[in-house]
């Protein structure tokens, strides 16, 4: 009973202090939209650069994922995430003193590579930490952290704007913070609950993680990954589900002004209320997934992506003139569904390919998703240019309805890999 308690404690202070960290990862990325009005008033970049840069950056980022999952579950996770945080810290400051076009695409496209480095050691090390059981709820409520760190860089880059600091400060002061929070990673979170000094997760019919070192190939870990038809299906599922989550963030105020008529400033607020939907829409689905499907989280993300289906054909539906209440309640439905399948997706990779190819099985279903950015992005922008947002509102809703169908084609699917005795 004491280990247990002993155990519970370690465990929730891994969840906090793993969270707190991946925060900071989406402050020093989401900062940037908040900087780019500046930046296109003072004229030290256009808007076809920005576009680009965000594109590649995209890219980049789902690439790195995919890459540093090999790298991750072969290495201290601690110290690999450590090291991702600290120079997308460098990455920051470096783009916050400098004016030049060229510099800013490579010191962005140079975050967007360590900014990868940040999930798939936390993929890997909440495996270790958390019973495959309860890994859809807990690990729900740590992917909330990516709502708060996006939540946080607008609400605190708004505020050095406001009292009269220049674009650069949204760089600078979040990279600053984000040395910092360097420092505690390496300090604060543990990779395991031996390097914590607490016993490992029973696993296995009662078999110790401690008790057994890995000695899987990389032969072998790319089995359990490019092996598995679940895997597959899911990745290719998180190429829609992203479409759907990025067209609705990145485009929202913009949307919101052109197509509903709604001031930037009120547009900007919803846009916030739709990431913070999105954290109770999370929460949620790692519930239901644990309790009323035991763990199958494609069942769950059926539902998400229908209902994400629906909110997003009711916005495109509702009339212009139609009063601001209803429009958020429509755009946090649409949030609080969505997110459910972007955090489920990781646990269900995770739970596929067991402990011993987390991190390459969330690099792979990432990789997948961040491709998405060459729709949600150029595709959008086509899709708008010729035929309206209306038509761009009305393919969101079709992107979530194939993502659907792919979940659905996974309905069946064990809940985990590991080879345990399901009911």
């Amino acid at each position: 009973m004491k280990d247990e308690r002993s155990f519970r404690r370690a465990q929730t202070r891994f969840i906090l202090s793993s969270a707190i960290v991946y925060a900071f990862f989406y402050l020093t990325r989401k900062n940037l939209s908040m900087a780019q009005p500046g930046m296109l008033e003072e004229g030290v970049i256009s808007t076809y650069a920005i576009g680009t840069m965000l594109s590649i950056h995209g890219i980049v980022y789902g690439l790195s994922r995919f890459v540093n999952g090999f790298w991750a579950d072969r290495l201290n996770g601690r110290v690999f995430m450590t090291v991702g945080i600290a120079l997308s810290a460098l990455m920051n400051l470096l783009f916050g003193c400098t004016s030049l076009s060229i510099l800013f695409a490579v010191f962005w496209v140079l975050n967007g590579w360590t900014q990868g480095m940040g999930f798939p050691p936390c993929a890997k090390m909440l495996t270790h930490w958390i019973h495959p059981k309860e890994l859809a709820t807990k690990m729900s409520l740590w992917n909330t952290s990516h709502s708060f760190g996006a939540v946080l860089a607008l609400g605190l880059c708004s505020y050095l704007l406001h009292i009269g600091l220049g674009w650069r400060w949204c760089f600078i002061v979040p990279g600053a913070l984000a040395a910092l929070i360097a420092v505690f990673c390496f300090f604060c979170v543990k990779d395991s609950p031996s390097e914590a000094g607490v016993e490992e997760l029973e696993i296995d019919g009662g078999k110790k993680e401690a008790e057994s070192k890995s000695t899987v190939t990389s032969a072998e870990r790319r089995r359990l990954v490019f092996g598995n038809r679940v895997i597959w299906l899911i990745a290719f599922a998180n190429f829609f589900v992203y479409i759907v989550r990025f067209g609705f963030l990145d485009w929202g105020p913009t949307f919101l002004k052109q197509f509903k008529g709604i001031p930037v400033a009120k547009g900007g607020l919803m846009t916030i209320a739709f990431e913070l939907a999105a954290v109770v829409g999370t929460i949620f689905a790692g519930w239901v997934t644990d309790k009323w499907f035991k763990g199958r989280g494609v069942r769950t993300c059926v539902f998400c992506m229908l209902f994400a289906a629906l909110f997003s054909f009711g916005f495109w539906y509702l009339p212009s003139g139609a009063p601001i209440w209803q429009a958020t309640l429509l755009l946090m439905g649409a949030g609080f569904c969505i997110y459910g399948p972007q955090a489920l997706i990781g646990i269900i990779a995770a739970n596929q390919a067991t402990k011993e190819a987390a991190a390459m099985a969330n690099g792979f279903t990432g990789i997948m998703g961040y491709l998405s950015t060459l729709v949600s992005g150029i595709g959008v922008a086509f899709i708008k240019t010729h035929y309206g947002w209306g038509a761009a509102l009305c393919s969101f809703a079709l992107f979530a309805l194939v993502g659907m169908i792919l979940f659905l084609c996974a309905w069946n699917s064990k809940a985990t890999g590991y080879g345990l005795k399901e009911k």
